[in-house]
């Protein structure tokens, strides 16, 4: 895991170098004398080699330091925390949301396997991959926002008016930022079930006598969750990436508004410490969902 940490920060510091623009400059403003641009540049750090800036920028991060705001002037690490408040409830609920909801649909098309229910649950799935997300979330925002008056269009009036209150206004966005991974997982729990319920060990519980309950989620569903979990796990990190576009569409304050923020003022230490943060955690989590599987299947081991 260390290492595809050290491959990460390298890719994620090698990319922000090539955004366009002159970080110096864009602070003066296009008006600015070079010399003037040229301190800035050397008081940045900027006009070092770039193995040298990687090399100081990566120790400094290994620390908790991922360098100082240009265009806010206070840590990166203190900004990223105060945006997390907004991104990780966001993001969590909407995990929740879609695996209440997609495992028992899979279960309940793969027990219905090519009769009605199937195929209606397959359409409502397509639908959920059809449809972007930051198009779900306008549609919701008129639908319960604009028509109906159920919760408010945007914004977030942070937990000071109590938990209730901040969770309803994530609800909309939490709904459309797991609208798409709903429908995949749903149709990946349909798929497993389906492999799971041909085999053998199956098909003996049922001719014991065993209820279709009993079959279904003692026996079926668990030797079915290995690649159910792999892909909610692969999912759980796209839902926090993709929260910028989201928190954009219900202008939240959240991590995703950060970084568009800073991609366009051209705020590299903020760029390199939110790209960072959020490759870090999708690595953590596919690292957790790795130690799962010995849980799931004790055939399985590390050795």
């Amino acid at each position: 895991m260390l290492l595809t940490l050290l491959f990460v920060s390298l890719l994620v510091f090698m990319v922000v170098r090539v955004l366009p623009g002159d970080p110096a400059l864009i602070m003066l403003g296009i008006e600015a004398s070079p010399d003037a641009v040229a301190k800035l540049r050397e008081g940045l750090g900027l006009n070092r080699p770039v193995p040298v800036q990687y090399a100081e920028w990566a120790g400094r991060a290994v620390l908790g330091d991922l360098g100082r705001s240009i265009q806010y002037d206070v840590p990166v690490a203190g900004l990223i925390a105060s945006r997390l408040s907004v991104t990780l409830p966001l993001t969590l609920m909407a995990a929740a949301l879609m695996v209440a909801a997609a495992i028992p649909l899979g279960v309940f098309a793969a027990t219905r396997h090519r009769r009605w229910g199937d195929y209606a649950a397959m359409t409502l799935s397509q639908l959920g991959i059809a449809v972007p997300g930051f198009w779900a979330g306008l549609l919701l925002i008129l639908l319960f926002s604009v028509k109906l008056g159920w919760f408010q269009a945007g914004g977030f009036d942070g937990w000071g008016q109590g938990v209730g209150h901040a969770l309803k206004s994530l609800l909309l966005p939490a709904v459309a930022l797991g609208l798409f991974q709903f429908a995949v997982l749903a149709r990946t729990t349909r798929s497993a079930l389906l492999e799971v319920l041909r085999e053998e060990y199956v098909k003996t519980a049922r001719a014991k006598g065993v209820t279709e309950g009993k079959v279904i989620f003692r026996h079926a569903l668990r030797n079915a969750m290995i690649p159910i979990l792999t892909v909610a796990g692969v999912q759980l990190g796209q839902l926090m990436a993709g929260s910028i576009i989201l928190e954009s569409v219900f202008y939240l304050p959240g991590l995703g508004r950060l970084a568009l923020g800073a991609i366009s003022a051209r705020d590299l230490p903020v760029v390199q410490g939110v790209v960072l943060f959020v490759a870090s955690g999708i690595v953590v989590i596919n690292a957790a969902v790795d130690m799962l599987y010995g849980v799931l299947d004790p055939r399985i081991r590390y050795g």
